[in-house]
């Protein structure tokens, strides 16, 4: 795997800024909520629309906000730091436990298109009859849609949020013409939203898409001058399979060393390296069982 050299890495801070107007005014009305959400989804619109930009990267550091809301929904204590260890330093053998299951649901849901198939990968506990109904429910604007979709499921199935909620985000990427999930109702909600039905719902759910676009676009401005500057140190590293273990870490939020296409003392030598070059972080802030992430 070979990488070009950004000639100006600088150039990246052109990426559509979101109008100040957008993140400053506070809406009450449910017509001016729902205004401020279609322009927060229409300007991550044109965002996600950029070559530069990380998707596959950015798509799974969502996942995984979404995952910890999940968790935070069930009354658990695991967060970022633990769903990150119980996916990535998972054995072969080795149950991921519930907050597991959780961000592997997520992972799974944001990696692939959305489709029948991939959405019971994700969810196996459910039917894909289920599924194709519920995503069928809704109907109308993006947001509604998602909304309508995310009622009908936890009117049915009350205890299934983390299902509720990738329903909506794949409706709502359904409606936007997505390919992909893009995580964005989880982060944003609270428990106490996940009771709500009707125009409260609606409107809960517009708000959380207008504050989760937002900082989605903001996010997507951090990862691509990050990813741009692994790329461009990328060409100086000399260790077989290094091209292919930075491609790793342009496409997943976390990746253990011994993930890496490298032999075990080589992959540490290359994650010391990056590290050092500021290509990548550690995460864990931990002598052993370290995860490297951009």
């Amino acid at each position: 795997m070979t990488f070009a050299r950004p000639d100006h890495i600088s150039d990246l801070d052109t990426l559509p800024q979101m109008p100040a107007w957008v993140t400053s005014v506070r809406a009450e009305t449910l017509e001016d909520v729902a205004f401020l959400s279609g322009a927060a989804l229409s300007h991550l619109h044109l965002v996600l629309g950029r070559e530069e930009v990380p998707q596959p990267l950015l798509r799974d550091r969502l996942a995984l906000r979404a995952a910890e809301a999940c968790v935070v929904f069930s009354g658990r204590s695991e967060r970022a730091g633990e769903l990150r260890d119980a996916v990535h330093l998972l054995r072969p053998g080795d149950l991921p436990g519930p907050a597991g299951d959780t961000y592997l649901s997520w992972r799974r849901a944001a990696a692939r298109q959305v489709s029948i198939k991939a959405l019971v990968q994700a969810l196996p506990c459910l039917e894909p009859g289920q599924i194709a109904a519920w995503l069928n429910t809704g109907q109308g604007a993006p947001v509604s849609r998602a909304t309508l979709v995310m009622e009908a499921v936890l009117t049915e199935v009350p205890r299934q949020d983390v299902a509720a909620l990738i329903l909506a985000d794949a409706a709502l990427a359904q409606a936007l013409g997505w390919k992909q999930i893009v995580p964005l109702l989880a982060a944003g909600l609270k428990r106490a939203d996940l009771r709500k039905r009707g125009e409260d719902l609606r409107l809960a759910c517009h708000r959380t898409v207008t504050t989760s676009a937002i900082e989605a676009s903001r996010l997507s401005a951090d990862l691509t001058r990050r990813t741009a500057h692994l790329k461009a140190v990328a060409p100086t590293l000399r260790a077989k399979g290094a091209g292919d273990a930075v491609e790793m870490f342009l496409t997943r939020d976390a990746v253990a060393s011994s993930a890496l296409p490298l032999p075990d003392r080589a992959a540490r030598r290359l994650c010391d390296r990056l590290v050092e070059l500021g290509a990548i972080r550690e995460l864990t802030g931990r002598d052993t069982f370290r995860l490297y992430g951009v």
